[in-house]
């Protein structure tokens, strides 16, 4: 019975043994996570603006007089060639005063006819000492006065002439008329306009530019043009000019934008749109949406370190791009951001990583 007992014994010493040694330690387990290396980056903005085709040299024609015009002789998209006319005034007022002044040049060229035989005789007598010098004298001075009077009446006789020539509006160069700006019965000023010639030579588009975005225009690097009638077909422009001063009605700012190899089938009038695409290095970092980690009010991400070890990194959230968030600060370029699988850690917890660039 001792024996036994004592047996019995010594086997539950060697259970408890066994039962009190420790098991072995697992392996550490790793969460695994899509990171990303942040870094400033390069994007390529759009802005559209609307416009329409016009000629580069565009003249607004009107009368050198004032008066009521007669007739008008084109219509708007009339292709006309130099002396073409354009239109008319009434001229019976210019036609009189040229006929008035053409008379009184004969009336002068009949006085100096008379003034000039009259000092041939006052000569021959001051040959025989008959009159005086004094007398033939003032002969001179009379056929000196007379011819410079008749110089003064031609001349106005050519200017009443010039006046009535200018009754009649013409081109004073090829192309094509875009606007009629008057109307026969209508009584213009001298200068009005009239028509508006559109000379051949470089088609632009004519835009214009909000004050917000004439910097940005000045900066573009492409410009596309589609026109509305030429639908599927695109053309590269070129930025001319950009007006110095605003539209005093729309405040903005007109610029013209020339268009590289147009063709004939581009036509004077035609609705355009004009793409400026520019490229900007934005200084701000852009992350997932997911890569964010709300902690109270505080947006937080998660940064990896050397060792694969995460922590909480407070950043300062500028807006959205897109299905991105644009930090402001927090972050430095280079900085490893976890972007998905960050609402299952926590601080001091290593992790594997995908992802990196």
């Amino acid at each position: 019975m001792k024996l036994i007992n004592a047996g019995a014994l010594a086997l539950t010493a060697l259970l408890a043994a066994g039962c009190g040694k420790a098991p072995p330690p697992k392996a550490e387990e790793m969460r695994l996570v899509r990171v990303f290396k942040v870094g400033p980056v390069a994007r390529t903005h759009t802005v559209e603006f609307p416009g329409d085709v016009r000629a580069r040299f565009e003249t607004r024609l009107g009368f050198r007089v004032p008066g009521k015009i007669l007739e008008r002789l084109v219509e708007v998209g009339t292709r006309v060639h130099a002396g073409q006319a354009i239109a008319r005034l009434d001229a019976r007022d210019f036609e009189l005063a040229a006929a008035s002044a053409k008379a009184q040049v004969a009336q002068f060229e009949a006085d100096r006819i008379l003034a000039a035989a009259d000092l041939a005789r006052f000569r021959e007598l001051r040959s025989k000492n008959f009159i005086s010098q004094a007398e033939l004298e003032r002969r001179q001075s009379l056929l000196d006065t007379t011819s410079a009077r008749l110089d003064a009446a031609r001349a106005q006789a050519s200017q009443a002439a010039n006046l009535a020539g200018y009754a009649l509006l013409a081109a004073d160069t090829a192309g094509v008329i875009t606007a009629i700006e008057a109307e026969a019965g209508q009584v213009v000023s001298a200068g009005q306009t009239v028509a508006r010639l559109a000379r051949p030579g470089d088609r632009e588009i004519a835009i214009a530019v909000p004050e917000s975005q004439r910097e940005q225009l000045a900066q573009a690097g492409e410009f596309a043009i589609t026109l509305n009638a030429l639908s599927g077909r695109r053309w590269a422009g070129r930025l001319r000019e950009v007006a110095p001063a605003a539209d005093p009605a729309t405040r903005t700012y007109g610029a013209r934008i020339t268009i590289l190899q147009p063709g004939d089938e581009v036509e004077l009038g035609m609705s355009a749109r004009v793409e400026v695409r520019f490229a900007a290095r934005d200084t701000r970092i852009e992350l997932p949406v997911a890569a964010i980690y709300s902690k109270g009010d505080t947006p937080n991400v998660w940064l990896v370190d050397g060792s694969g070890s995460v922590r909480l990194q407070p950043v300062k959230v500028g807006g959205l791009a897109g299905e991105h968030v644009l930090i402001d600060s927090g972050l430095n370029p280079g900085d490893t951001v976890v972007i998905a699988g960050a609402q299952m850690l926590h601080a001091g917890e290593r992790v594997r990583t995908i992802g990196g660039k």
